[in-house]
């Protein structure tokens, strides 16, 4: 399913047009990208946790000819699926 899918089905569940589904979708997202972006904790219950994360600098490797070389530290968006939602992907 793509985002266009879920516009589809969230305006044919509500009896909404396909316009207002789109930005209510999209505005769901926007908000949960900006809360994360700020370090917050995203928590949906049942479905899941959107979350910040720190991952340390470390070395690595380039493939391409195996030097040596830095990675440096980042934070990267994380989600954690939720027991609800866990248990419905494994039937």
């Amino acid at each position: 399913m793509n985002k266009e899918d879920l516009v589809k089905e969230v305006s044919k569940k509500i009896r909404i047009s396909q316009k207002l589904a789109s930005e209510v979708i999209n505005l769901t997202l926007e908000s949960i990208e900006k809360a994360v972006s700020k370090g917050k904790k995203v928590t949906l219950v049942g479905f899941g946790t959107f979350e910040l994360r720190h991952r340390a600098s470390r070395m690595g490797r380039n493939p391409q000819n195996g030097q040596e070389i830095h990675i440096p530290a980042k934070k990267v968006p994380t989600f954690a699926a939720g027991k609800k939602f866990k248990e419905m992907a494994n039937g």
